[in-house]
């Protein structure tokens, strides 16, 4: 039992500089909670955040440009109510055309 522990002291003391790395490594690459694996998760997570910036910027452009268009010409409000929301004056009819196919039921199918 006693030269079974002494050699295992033995290749400890041998490799000591070797173990010291391999723990360093794996302490700085993986287990700590600045570690690399982390940096690189937070990094992508910054990349994805700049992008949603980017994205609603250019939404924020997009809206400020349409609210100065409706400030100055009045008539655009109509031509939004028209367009987004189907709305329409009382002496017209609107007709909405549709490319969708129409379902068919089981009864068609059976023919």
């Amino acid at each position: 039992m006693g030269s079974r522990f002494n050699h295992i002291l033995n290749l400890l003391a041998h490799y000591k500089y070797l173990i010291v790395l391999v723990v360093g490594t794996l302490i700085v690459g993986v287990l700590d909670e600045n570690s690399v694996l982390k940096r690189v998760q937070l990094d992508l997570q910054i990349g994805d955040l700049k992008a949603e910036i980017e994205k609603y910027n250019n939404q924020y452009e997009a809206d400020a440009r349409q609210l100065n268009e409706l400030r100055r010409h009045p008539q655009a409000i109509e031509k939004i109510a028209r367009e987004r929301y189907f709305m329409k004056a009382d002496d017209e009819d609107i007709y909405v055309l549709s490319d969708d196919e129409k379902p068919t039921t089981e009864n068609e199918e059976v023919k």
